[in-house]
């Protein structure tokens, strides 16, 4: 394989998959497991690419010492498994909303995918919830944006929203999401409201409808978006934090018990 085929495929790939290494070099002419394997490790040694676990490489700008070199976070945990979705705090990193930047990128996953660490940044795939695997939609609530030249799944605004506030433990912890989300200035509502329904979560709904009408004014939250997402909520009080029953004031509302913390939305007084 002539070496500038490889180095056009190197331009246009900053992380690769070896599958993805594969396929360009069939459609250029070989199909040969060995030239891919010799190809790579001859390029690894080179200091061209960067092996950065089993399967997936990054390519090392020129003129760049790879063991200096600290490859796009977004893309590896992008490119971990063929359909990562990035979601909770690596979406809102993603999307320029995490109040706070974070050493471990979550993505999504219908594939089993072993955690691994990379340059001090550890990357967890998860699966999507039941009810997101489960429906005929498929992506759901999802986009697809460009990072240097490579097409990556994100999940929405919108669902990542509702998906920090059921998974606050994935948010970074009720500080680091509401700070978070409060710097955004505009949510699609009828997105939001659906992709609750579909978790069929109740206290899910009751945290998104506390949180929606708390910024009611900011975000222009109507009767009716609020009205839905009650019909959602717990028959009976339900605390914030699974599994942890701690003090708080029940919010009538949402049949919800809101920690002092998140209801006096103490972080503020440190700020």
């Amino acid at each position: 394989m002539p070496q500038p085929i490889l180095q056009q495929f190197f331009a246009g790939h900053p992380v690769f998959t070896t599958t993805a290494v594969t396929q360009f070099l069939a459609k250029n002419g070989s199909e040969n497991h060995w030239t891919r394997k010799a190809l790579l490790a001859h390029h690894q040694k080179q200091g061209r690419i960067l092996r950065v676990r089993q399967g997936l490489y990054a390519v090392v700008p020129f003129g760049v010492q790879p063991a200096k070199f600290d490859p796009d976070d977004f893309l590896v945990a992008a490119c971990a498994t063929e359909d990562a979705v990035l979601a909770y705090h690596t979406a809102l990193e993603f999307h320029g909303r995490a109040h706070t930047v974070f050493a471990q990128f979550y993505f999504l996953t219908r594939h089993f995918c072993r955690p691994f660490e990379f340059r001090g940044k550890r990357f967890l795939g998860l699966a999507p919830p039941k009810p997101v695997a489960a429906s005929d939609q498929s992506p759901v609530a999802v986009r697809q944006a460009d990072r240097a030249g490579l097409p990556v799944q994100v999940t929405s605004l919108e669902r990542t929203l509702v998906d920090v506030l059921d998974r606050p433990d994935l948010g970074g912890g009720w500080e680091e999401i509401w700070r978070s989300l409060e710097t955004v200035e505009y949510f699609d509502l009828e997105e939001v409201v659906a992709y609750t329904r579909l978790l069929a979560n109740a206290t899910t709904a009751a945290k998104v409808g506390f949180f929606l009408e708390e910024n009611r004014e900011r975000l222009s939250v109507n009767d009716a978006v609020l009205e839905s997402l009650r019909q959602l909520r717990p028959k009976q009080p339900t605390y914030l934090e699974r599994g942890e029953k701690k003090q708080g004031t029940l919010v009538k509302g949402w049949n919800l018990i809101v920690p002092e913390t998140v209801q006096s939305r103490a972080w503020q007084e440190v700020a």
